[in-house]
């Protein structure tokens, strides 16, 4: 993989398509010799690859018009902002980096809240030696090499990412970590699915085993706070599938059924680092007290240049998605 780094532009570049609601789900590849299961949630990853020079610069945008655009513009802002600390990203992770391989027991029933709160301890000193570089391979074949974090440096990692998601449990006992061992899992990135070195944490009196991704440095795009009385406006979409040489995206979300009769607009609002889909649904002639707005829609929208190695981002709290080639 050739990782290009581009400089922000001055400002957001936006496409706008008018599409009908589609009815048939996106078809997907199946992960099942995954073994991570997104455990926390409210940020999301980012991880850095050695190399790459040019760091982008964040600039000045217009003032949006409304709100969704406004949401948009900080998703933008926020992701050159964490491209242009961390020198320039090559590898996004779009799921989460802490998961766990089984089910807890019974008598174990507290230790998923632990695991969301950070209560964590280790029993014995955890390796602080770093086991040198290892291989990130996609499942197309695209390789790249990057460095990893010791044993005891993932999982300090661990534990800061649950305490910034706000994961609270004072009644729970510390999960009591025995031992570490490096190994490699399938792993959600912008571009697909990856391998990648991980460690993966023993817990005593527990057959589950805790895992965390190990590749060095990893930024996290913190979103806005979440305000329940006040949340972010639009649809989030949760995949995109697209071609890095295409300016032609279908992005996958929940929405309203045909029956329901409204309308909906995809929008993107772009800059050279990053793509915003914007979704809105609204109420057309036909539009009624529709309850079936659950459904998994799909729609298309058209950039105005190829994606090329920019992220796609969701519209409401500005995290990454997964973007899958055409099958």
């Amino acid at each position: 993989m050739t990782a290009v780094h581009r400089v922000a532009s001055n400002g957001p570049r936006m496409a706008r398509v008018w599409v009908p609601l589609l009815s048939s789900p996106l078809a997907l590849a199946s992960l099942a010799a995954s073994v991570v299961a997104a455990l926390l949630s409210g940020c999301a990853s980012n991880v850095v690859s050695p190399g790459g020079s040019r760091v982008p610069t964040i600039s000045a945008r217009p003032e949006a018009q409304d709100r969704l655009h406004q949401q948009a513009n900080d998703a933008l802002e926020r992701w050159a902002r964490a491209v242009r600390d961390n020198g320039g990203a090559a590898i996004t992770f779009a799921g989460e980096l802490t998961s766990q391989i089984g089910t807890w027991e019974e008598a174990n029933g507290d230790n998923k809240s632990a695991l969301l709160a950070g209560v964590l301890e280790p029993s014995t000193a955890l390796p602080a030696e770093r086991p040198g570089r290892r291989e990130v391979k996609w499942v197309d074949g695209t390789s790249i090499d990057v460095d990893v974090l010791s044993a005891q440096q993932a999982f300090d990692e661990l534990v800061a990412a649950a305490v910034a998601a706000g994961g609270e449990c004072a009644d729970c006992k510390a999960i009591r970590i025995t031992d570490a061992n490096l190994a490699t899992g399938l792993v959600e990135t912008s571009t697909g699915p990856a391998e990648v070195p991980m460690w993966v944490y023993s817990v005593r009196g527990s057959a589950v085993r805790i895992t965390r991704v190990a590749v060095d440095g990893s930024v996290t795009v913190d979103p806005p706070p979440w305000n329940a009385e006040d949340p972010p406006v639009g649809i989030s979409i949760d995949l995109a599938i697209g071609t890095p040489d295409s300016n032609k995206l279908q992005v996958r979300y929940i929405g309203a059924d045909d029956s329901c009769g409204m309308e909906t607009t995809v929008e993107a609002v772009e800059s050279d680092l990053a793509v915003v889909v914007l979704v809105e649904e609204r109420p057309g002639p036909g539009a009624n007290a529709c309850r079936l707005v659950g459904r998994l829609r799909t729609a298309d929208v058209t950039l105005d240049t190829a994606l090329g190695d920019r992220v796609v981002l969701e519209a409401r709290q500005g995290l990454p998605v997964p973007v899958h080639a055409p099958e």
